[in-house]
């Protein structure tokens, strides 16, 4: 995962491009928003 600029602990993270959508459902089981094809946010991993 990637950190937008002005992150603050708790927010959403960026889920890099290079993970592809079948890897991303494996580590982030709750999901993401897709604001972009190339521009996933998640919830912090814990």
């Amino acid at each position: 995962v990637a950190t937008p600029v002005n992150w603050k602990q708790g927010e959403d993270v960026i889920i890099v491009p290079a993970v592809t959508d079948e890897e991303a459902r494996a580590k982030f089981p709750n999901g993401w928003k897709a604001l972009k094809p190339y521009l996933r946010l998640t919830q912090q991993p814990k």
